[in-house]
């Protein structure tokens, strides 16, 4: 079921093994200090289990089955596996007092079990996810692209950081971040699938911020799905880059300003999922218990790879793949940990 591999015609690893471990630390490092300085954010413990039946979890997409399991010492509870902290984050946020223009981020360790493998996905998921109070006037598109431009920044100055210690990689992201959103894509290329159209756009300008996903486009499809009940869909989006190795846009952050209480119950409307009111969290945003907020993820293991120039995720965290993956890897000379 994984999807066909994008092999280098050749690939040659520009850092051996060693020097691989040594500076995914140091890319992680570096990144995540500058990531919270640049965004105001104080590092905070996060679960990995949550309790089933709150709401809390991340749909995602919607579709993929959560690994769960029952608990010797946990009564009439199934225990889930987080998907990702999205609605965790903003409860966190509400509960330990931060102010606007404060905010909170997190190492998120996660398992997707439907997840289909390939050169950029691995069961095995690990971001910075982070998330920050707003007061409600701040809720538009200037505040979106204002932090959008803060993560790039880090981004930028995480690849110069480490092109300087490794002389071997060379800087490509370029100086500025491009933001289009989405019907603009399908105006754009109404020929292409929503995939391509990022490619297209990706490898014009090195790097976008593709916005206003989750709804219908003017043609009646979707550019992509999302949850109805974290990201208002007309205030989130995605960071894709440009990555010449794989001749692919490289998508290394999902993020938005968070529903309101109008934007939820337009959503799961729209959804079909109008049942979810009733759950905990949804009530905590319906009756305007939570903060406002903006968050998002920042994929780990995406950010080493595409710093350190591999050709697959599993050149920079350890996973399980399938005996096709292994072995068209080992073709290839690329090296999984």
């Amino acid at each position: 079921m994984s999807k066909p591999l994008i092999l280098p015609r050749v690939y040659q690893p520009k850092l051996s093994l060693l020097q691989t471990e040594r500076a995914i630390k140091q890319v992680k490092d570096y990144f995540e200090s500058n990531l919270a300085e640049n965004l105001n954010l104080t590092r905070v413990s996060a679960p990995i289990l949550l309790k089933a039946g709150n709401g809390i979890n991340d749909n995602l997409n919607g579709v993929e089955r959560i690994v769960s399991f029952d608990a010797l010492d946990i009564k009439h509870s199934k225990i889930e596996v987080v998907q990702s902290l999205a609605k965790w984050k903003r409860i966190a946020l509400g509960r330990y007092g931060f102010n606007a223009g404060e905010g909170l981020y997190t190492d998120m360790n996660a398992i997707r079990r439907d997840e289909v493998l390939d050169n950029l996905h691995s069961m095995y998921v690990d971001q910075w996810d982070w998330e920050k109070v707003i007061s409600y006037e701040e809720r538009n598109v200037k505040t979106l692209q204002a932090e959008v431009q803060k993560i790039y920044y880090s981004l930028k100055t995480t690849e110069d950081y480490l092109c300087n210690i490794y002389p071997q990689l060379d800087p490509i992201l370029p100086r500025e971040i491009k933001f289009i959103t989405t019907q603009e894509l399908e105006n754009r290329y109404p020929q292409l699938t929503p995939k391509q159209r990022e490619d297209e756009i990706s490898k014009e300008f090195g790097a976008v911020f593709v916005m206003n996903i989750g709804g219908n486009l003017v043609s009646g499809e979707k550019h992509d799905g999302r949850s109805p009940d974290y990201d208002d869909w007309n205030l989130n989006g995605d960071i894709i880059l440009w990555n010449p190795l794989l001749e692919r846009s490289f998508e290394i952050s999902s993020m938005g300003i968070r529903v309101d209480e109008i934007a939820l119950l337009n959503q799961l409307k729209l959804s079909g999922n109008e049942d979810r009111k009733q759950l905990e969290y949804h009530q905590g945003v319906l009756n305007k218990e939570l903060p406002y907020t903006i968050g998002g993820g920042i994929g780990q293991s995406r950010l080493c790879m595409f710093l350190l120039r591999k050709a697959h995720i599993g050149e920079v965290q350890v996973s399980v793949w399938n005996d096709e993956i292994l072995e068209e890897c080992r073709k290839a000379n690329i090296p999984l940990l």
